[in-house]
């Protein structure tokens, strides 16, 4: 959660409440079943992007190193 409110995540996001973006318990149960989510969120998060959850554009974070994505991704995913 640290690392969320470091890079400002919780300026869009939150855990159970849709913000501007997704409440994060509804991104992991969602994706809870896919293999393939972790590196699709982790993509998500590097390269930003828009229209799966709106029309508001969710920013980039290329310099967010490989490692703080995945243990951001993996934070969000074992929500329930």
């Amino acid at each position: 959660m640290k690392l969320a409110k470091d890079i400002g995540c919780l300026a869009c996001h939150s855990i159970d409440k849709k913000l501007l973006g997704p409440a994060w318990k509804h991104v992991a149960a969602i994706n809870r079943d896919d293999p393939a989510a972790e590196a699709r969120l982790m993509s998500k998060i590097a390269k930003g992007g828009s229209g799966v959850w709106g029309k508001i554009d969710m920013p980039a974070y290329p310099d967010l190193s490989e490692e703080n994505r995945r243990v951001l991704v993996k934070f969000i995913l074992s929500l329930e």
